[in-house]
């Protein structure tokens, strides 16, 4: 039987010699009765000749790695679809069993410990379903290690017995990697080194590695950085090309670069940041126009600067967004680029990409255009001074900036209009607190402190969110292949289980099975007051979705919506220094400025080219966060080291089968009171109601209540610090509590159990 490659156009285009497609190879095995081998398979595709034996044999070995066929033992090729296998990533879990996250996006299989034996934490497997457990998931084995995702670990070297072994950081990957006598390159006992995988993990052995760089000491000041960047595989290093093309960029813009675009120099738009920031991409500019307003926010063109393909265009996709760690930044592009040449810095000029609006008083945009300008920056103001402004009517500072004060005060009428409007739509408003760390010398933690948020911040959200609506809208009109920003709606299951928990509250919500951000807006709004109030915004906040970067097709428009804003569209337009999506964004709108047609046609991207960009951009920005938030995990570790024994007020923040976690007032760190800690009693764990309860005594620990707690233990390579209840150490015959006031000199322990002075500490009996 011939076959016809219904794709031959496409691989003539992209190759000099042309070879069967993958869909013609799949369809090829799946109408064959057996498998087939090379030489079976390469006859039928009319592929015997030399020039094309072997670019087939490296499609075939492709098409195995990405899980769509595998080779099997009698070295013959069977499409996974018949071999009933299901290809996906391993997400490892730190109890040493893990989850397949197939491809297809079906459920997640759950694997055993003793099948994370054959792989790592974020390894491409084939695997096959062997069951249901008990609990009602999907079991499964892995049959084939599809493609090793782990080069390198970063961790704490020991040496036991004569033999060494690193401890990955990363809590994903349970097994120790075993680095050879020959292979320590001179690391000490104790010491984070980051070892290269010379042998991936089998059922037989572990992984052995190499020591190819000693990062320092354990408790070094700014390890905890180090090992992140390592643990998460963030790219941080700038190689050769980079710096080359950097340097021809300059450092301010050229004549040329100016033609051809709107003048926006005398207009008085300015950059409203934090004291700390440096890079700045937004400005913007706020009038009254009549019964309207025209909002004018220019954001940096850094696309310009940065076109596809170049080495800045690959790091700056490699990398995905900026990772902002407490103290030190890890930019997505050269500081050259972020905080030069494309930041809006005051007095000077610069290229911008601006979104022009007129908005009506009830907050809703008429209309909007978008354009390539150049712009020079009035002034560079924080958020302390524009609200000293606004708010409290600082005398002084509204005299120096009297130039640009009335402008400032049409942006905070705009913006009572603009928060009017989303009021309007039910947009969900979360309190959330975030925190900061203060350093003091030696990088060493003085205090965790709040951040606060004023007016000031407010007025820049609203005028963001207003540019990135009219971005998205723009976009979703021509029919643009780009990312938007995408909130999807609660799952029927989380729905579930809060309208369990309302419904133990004596509460509902409105919206029927469909539930819209105004029936969450209006369950938040009514429990204002009530003392469980955190708890119910807890609770509702954890049935959300997280936020996605994603495509929207003409087909299904209504997959554009962000939930939580209440907008029916929304993507990322305001900072192109910082996100990779908000400079595919430039690039499509930029396209559509330039074409006359105002049309999709000849633009570089594809609808597939921005799925795979958006899966791209999503994972980059979970690494980040899982990043940041490891390393704020051990800073805090690190700051209760000396304070073990003490007491602390706090409320609970989770209750789960295992425990407490509790957060400490005007600290800010958090912990867990494992179950076993609570003693005299049995504690019954009820995940509807988010409460532990005592079977005899009848005492009862809730989401949100508060409690006293006091430190037990800190475990620095785990982040882990340990709370018990005050007075329960003393049932065991331990330490007695503190003062939260005393301090107590910390002891850290080595991998083998001992002690700073290098004692092993006596163990004491525990009660039955």
């Amino acid at each position: 039987m011939k076959y016809k490659d219904p794709h031959k156009a496409r691989e003539a285009e992209n190759y000099e010699r042309p070879i069967a497609s993958r869909e013609l190879i799949l369809k090829v095995l799946e109408e064959s009765q057996a498998p087939l081998g090379f030489a079976e398979l390469a006859d039928l595709l009319e592929m015997l000749d030399d020039e094309t034996r072997d670019p087939l044999k490296y499609r075939l070995r492709a098409m195995e790695r990405d899980g769509q066929i595998i080779f099997n033992r009698r070295k013959q090729y069977v499409p996974v679809s018949k071999a009933e296998l299901i290809s996906g990533r391993i997400s490892g879990h730190p109890d040493g069993f893990g989850f397949l996250i197939p491809d297809d996006s079906s459920d997640d299989l759950f694997l055993h410990g003793k099948q994370m034996r054959k792989a790592m934490h974020g390894d491409k497997v084939l695997c096959s379903v062997t069951g249901v457990d008990r609990k009602g998931r999907r079991e499964g084995a892995i049959v084939e290690v599809l493609e090793s995702n782990t080069e390198e670990v970063v961790g704490r070297y020991f040496v036991r017995g004569g033999v060494g072994f690193v401890e990955p950081d990363n809590k994903r990957i349970t097994a120790d990697v075993m680095i050879p006598p020959e292979n320590s390159g001179k690391a000490k006992h104790g010491q984070i080194v980051s070892a290269a995988l010379i042998e991936q993990p089998n059922t037989r052995q572990l992984a052995i590695g190499k020591v190819v760089e000693i990062l320092g000491e354990h408790m070094a000041p700014g390890m905890e950085i180090d090992i992140a960047l390592r643990s998460h595989d963030l790219p941080h290093e700038w190689n050769k090309d980079i710096y080359a093309e950097t340097a021809k960029l300059g450092a301010e813009v050229v004549e040329a670069d100016k033609e051809g675009r709107v003048d926006y120099r005398k207009m008085p738009l300015v950059t409203i940041d934090g004291e700390d920031s440096r890079d700045f991409d937004d400005a913007v500019y706020v009038e009254r126009k009549g019964d309207n307003w025209k909002l004018v926010v220019a954001i940096a063109d850094v696309s310009h600067y940065v076109p596809v393909g170049s080495a800045l265009d690959q790091e700056a996709w490699n990398r995905g967004t900026s990772v902002y760690f407490p103290a030190q930044v890890i930019p997505m592009l050269p500081e050259e680029i972020s905080n030069g040449l494309c930041s809006l810095n005051p007095q000077v000029d610069r290229l911008c990409m601006v979104c022009e609006a007129i908005i009506d008083n009830d907050g809703d945009v008429l209309s909007y255009e978008f354009k390539e300008g150049i712009m020079h920056s009035a002034a560079r103001l924080t958020y302390t001074k524009v609200a000293a402004m606004l708010v409290d009517k600082d005398e002084a500072l509204c005299s120096e900036y009297q130039h640009i004060l009335p402008h400032l005060e049409d942006m905070y009428s705009l913006y009572h209009a603009l928060r009017g409007a989303r009021d309007e739509r039910g947009s969900i408003d979360f309190e959330t607190k975030e925190t900061k760390i203060v350093f003091g010398k030696d990088r060493k933690i003085e205090s965790i402190k709040p951040t606060e948020r004023n007016d000031a911040h407010k007025i820049i959200e609203e005028c963001m969110i207003a540019a990135n609506v009219c971005a998205a809208r723009y976009l979703k009109k021509h029919d643009m292949p780009a990312l938007h920003r995408v909130h999807p709606e609660p799952t029927p299951e989380n729905l579930e289980k809060v309208r369990e928990f309302l419904n133990g509250v004596g509460l509902s919500l409105g919206g029927g099975v469909e539930p819209e951000p105004k029936d969450y807006a209006r369950l938040l709004a009514s429990v204002q007051g009530r003392s469980d109030a955190e708890l119910i915004q807890t609770v509702l906040l954890r049935s959300l979705s997280r936020a996605k970067y994603s495509p929207v097709s003409s087909e299904k428009p209504e997959a554009a919506r962000h939930f939580g804003l209440a907008q029916k569209d929304y993507a990322h337009f305001t900072s192109p220094i910082r996100r990779y999506p908000d400079l595919l964004v430039h690039r499509a709108i930029r396209h559509l400025i330039r074409d006359k047609k105002n049309t999709a046609a000849n633009y570089t991207y594809s609808a597939s080219d921005m799925a795979e960009l958006g899966e791209h951009c999503s994972m980059a920005e979970r690494r980040a966060d899982d990043a940041t938030r490891d390393v704020m995990a051990w800073l805090k570790a690190e700051y209760m080291l000396d304070k073990v024994g003490e007491v602390f007020d706090g409320f609970i923040t989770a209750v789960t089968s295992f425990g407490l976690f509790v957060e400490l007032k005007e600290v800010y760190v958090e912990g867990l009171v494992h179950v076993t800690s609570l003693k005299s009693d049995y504690y019954k764990f009820d995940p509807i109601t988010h409460r532990m309860t005592g079977e005899s005594s009848g005492r009862s620990f809730r989401l949100g209540d508060p409690i006293t707690i006091q430190v037990a233990r800190v475990d620095l390579d785990d982040r882990k610090i340990d709370f018990t209840l005050p007075g329960a150490a003393d049932e065991d015959g331990k330490r007695k509590p503190k003062k939260s006031n005393t301090k107590a000199k910390p002891k850290s322990t080595t991998k083998d159990g001992k002690t700073s002075d290098g004692r092993k500490p006596k163990r004491k009996k525990r009660k039955s």
